[in-house]
């Protein structure tokens, strides 16, 4: 384990209690902290293996069903039935089902073809043909029983894939570009400095114990495609003053009810050092994070308080071997174009060939023809991104527009529509319990609805429909933000709603999209809403001109 702060370096001592174990405040202030001190997340597995996938559903301790077992990648799924209305009245062991959503981790998006047809059977065996990828690089499965869990993972870890801190307050899959390594604009391959990382801490106790969650990126990619800007910790490819390449370190990002952008800690890490640097940040979080509120526990509120200056010194003084030079900034980027859809040639002369699923869900079955698609037509080789799409490696060019028709049989168009490449959705009331609107199929219909109504639309566009506050579809730095809300409907009862975010980006001066008082959408007028808003901007806005800068400067009328 790594070290414990030394105190003849500590940091000025910040109000008491908040539960800093570097501070000697190691009792634990808040029922999780108490759960996780009395048995370590990683336990549970051999609990489920030897004791819950025999007793079933009713034998599972609360503790474990609610709380180790997103160690594990297992959360229960919402019941049926229960309105969005209900949610935040209701006990989790009143909205839970007795089936679970099952996270599997894909650290940089990569997949065999061999992995992406063991989930495809698992999802079509034991999860009643449903999948989504998320936009965490994730795939989730539905309706699993505790019961088939041990021969689930049985499965998956025959093929080097695995559940382990896809949840819980751990460090969950690590980003890193699809595209690694056969690009010639990225700077530098990160493929195995992620590996490294994963390698080396996935499922170490050193780590399984943070105060929340905790999100890395790791990329090379030009276009910055793992969204640096919105995790706890990221590594960015960059060319250092001497010309080599490394990555520039970038700390404290985070969005859910209290949105951060990430703050660069101006170093240079060299490639060797990367695992070393990630330890260290990490060890500070464990060891100096919030830990008396879950809502003020993640790493943006500790850099929120000290600064990048004040976090560079104590991860250099008292966790790392020696300094960091300072480093340069990485280039600027759009977030535009980091979805990586479309066709396009490799540095090997082959084709990448990205397509759009259906607002990231998807099926075993369709999983499989992919995996199919891609042996026949490529190297095999399938990649997830953080934009739910997916990516197939390898192609020849001669079979380029071959493997187009083919997908665009499957639904899985390759040159989509600006609303369905830029549309994505959270998981929502469908299976999610902290949801109130539902979501997938709200944003399907969203995207056709406008591809109907403007279908000379032709400008990128990202519209992000969450199910509630907590922003797994990242609605605040979306250019069109959906945030689930209950509204009053027309005959005075609760109804399903969206509070409307507009002119959020990441990239070239990251913002988060501008909201407005009162500015609440009944979600069945939702394309309305959109195509009013929408055609505004095709009349009012400048020539080449980006959403999010025609919100920026466009008065509040045109917006509502």
């Amino acid at each position: 384990m790594l070290p414990i702060a030394s105190p003849s370096v500590r940091p000025p001592k910040p109000a008491k209690g908040q539960g800093q174990w570097a501070l000697g405040y190691r009792e634990p202030l808040n029922p999780n902290e108490r759960m996780k001190r009395d048995s370590d997340g990683l336990a549970v597995r051999q609990r489920i293996i030897d004791i819950y996938s025999r007793t079933g559903f009713d034998g599972i301790d609360p503790a474990d069903l609610r709380g180790r077992f997103r160690w594990m990648g297992l959360y229960t799924q919402r019941a049926h039935g229960i309105p969005g209305g209900r949610t935040a009245v209701l006990e989790p062991e009143e909205l839970e089902d007795r089936f679970f959503m099952l996270r599997i981790r894909i650290d940089g998006g990569q997949l065999s073809p061999a992995q992406l047809r063991v989930i495809a059977g698992i999802s079509i065996e034991f999860g009643r043909d449903v999948a989504d990828v998320t936009d965490r690089q994730n795939i989730q499965l539905h309706w699993i029983r505790i019961e088939d869990v041990p021969e689930i993972w049985r499965r998956l870890e025959s093929v080097g894939l695995s559940t382990t801190e896809a949840c819980g307050d751990t460090p969950r899959v690590m980003l890193g570009c699809p595209l690694a390594g056969v690009t010639d604009d990225e700077l530098i391959d990160a493929t195995p400095y992620l590996d490294q990382v994963v390698s080396s801490y996935l499922g170490d106790p050193a780590f399984s114990n943070l105060p929340r969650k905790y999100k890395t990126s790791i990329s090379g990619c030009s276009q910055h495609c793992t969204n640096h800007e919105i995790n706890d910790v990221a590594f960015v490819g960059v060319r250092g003053r001497d010309g080599r390449v490394g990555f520039d370190l970038w700390v404290g990002g985070g969005l859910s009810t209290n949105p951060r952008l990430a703050e660069r800690l101006n170093v240079f890490v060299a490639p060797e050092r990367v695992a070393q640097v990630w330890a260290g940040v990490t060890a500070v979080y464990r060891d100096y994070g919030y830990r008396r509120s879950r809502t003020h526990a993640r790493l943006k509120f500790l850099l929120a308080d000290w600064g990048p200056e004040e976090f560079r010194r104590v991860l250099e003084t008292e966790y790392l071997s020696s300094p960091l030079p300072d480093g340069p900034e990485p280039a600027p980027s759009s977030d535009a174009d980091r979805d990586h859809v479309g066709a396009h040639r490799q540095n090997d002369g082959l084709f990448y060939v990205g397509f759009a699923l259906r607002s990231g869900r998807t099926s075993g079955s369709q999983l499989g023809r992919i995996a199919e698609l891609a042996l026949r037509y490529g190297d095999g080789r399938v990649r997830t991104t953080a934009r739910q799409k997916l990516v197939i490696l390898g192609v020849p060019q001669a079979r380029v527009e071959s493997l187009v028709a083919e997908l665009a049989a499957l639904d899985l168009p390759v040159r989509p529509s600006a609303f369905r490449r830029g549309t994505i959705a959270c998981t929502g009331l469908e299976f999610c319990k902290l949801a109130i609107v539902e979501t997938k199929a709200r944003a399907d219909w969203l995207y056709a609805e406008l591809e109907r109504r403007l279908p000379d639309f032709e400008e990128s566009l990202s519209i992000n429909v969450n199910g509630c506050p907590n922003s797994c579809a990242r609605f605040q730095v979306a250019d069109i933000g959906l945030k689930g809300i209950v509204v009053r409907g027309k005959d005075g009862s609760d109804a399903e709603g969206f509070q409307v975010h507009l002119g959020g980006h990441l990239g070239l001066q990251p913002a988060l999209g501008r909201k407005f008082r009162g500015l609440k959408v009944p979600a069945d007028e939702a394309a309305d809403y959109l195509e009013r808003v929408l055609r505004g901007f095709q009349e009012r806005g400048k020539p080449a001109e980006r959403f999010s800068a025609y919100v920026a400067r466009a008065d509040e009328e045109w917006l509502r």
